[in-house]
């Protein structure tokens, strides 16, 4: 049983670092230290502070980022995280959207895409630039990239890619194999 745990956690590590989407895009790799922040965020329609640091207090964050509330991939996106929330529960994992958006607009989307099920939060330039995230054809939106981000603070995961196929998937496998080790 011992050698099944350590071969998938192998496993997810080698996608990380070699697999589609791998995070080829993103400048934080697996073991980085991932960038603490504080910044204003929505969960079912009520603002409130998140800091990343508090939250890591709990077990591994799954941080998404995603290009713009209410787009047709961002709102899939997020409906799928919602529709799986209770399995990254079970492997003891928080779930966090960001974007560059505005509160304002993440208070709806809180609501209606991610059904409240988890938080959303505004990332601004210190959160984008920190996490290299900067949708590059489009100033002031974020790419599509995953973080699993382990209760120490380091990177475990990297899921980069523009199409929201995969991101849930591969970042439920992550946790989900951290939690086994």
């Amino acid at each position: 049983m011992k050698s099944a745990k350590l071969a998938l956690a192998s496993l997810v590590t080698a996608l990380a670092l070699t697999g589609p989407g791998s995070g080829a895009m993103a400048a934080l790799a697996v073991g980085a230290k991932a960038p603490d922040f504080t910044t204003r965020g929505a969960l079912a329609g009520k603002t409130f502070t998140l800091t990343l640091s508090h939250q890591l207090k709990r077990g591994p964050v799954v941080l998404y980022f995603f290009p713009k509330a209410f787009t047709p991939g961002c709102s899939a996106e997020a409906r799928e995280f919602a529709e799986h929330i209770e399995d990254f529960k079970k492997a003891g994992a928080t779930v966090i959207g960001m974007s560059a958006d505005p509160v304002d607009d993440l208070v709806a989307f809180s609501t209606k895409e991610c059904a409240g099920k988890f938080a959303v939060a505004s990332a601004g330039s210190t959160i984008v630039s920190g996490y290299d995230v900067a949708l590059k054809m489009r100033p002031g939106m974020t790419d599509r990239t995953s973080y699993v981000i382990a209760p120490s603070g380091r990177i475990a995961f990297v899921h980069s890619e523009m199409s929201y196929a995969g991101h849930v998937k591969s970042t439920l496998a992550a946790v989900q194999a951290m939690q086994q080790k």
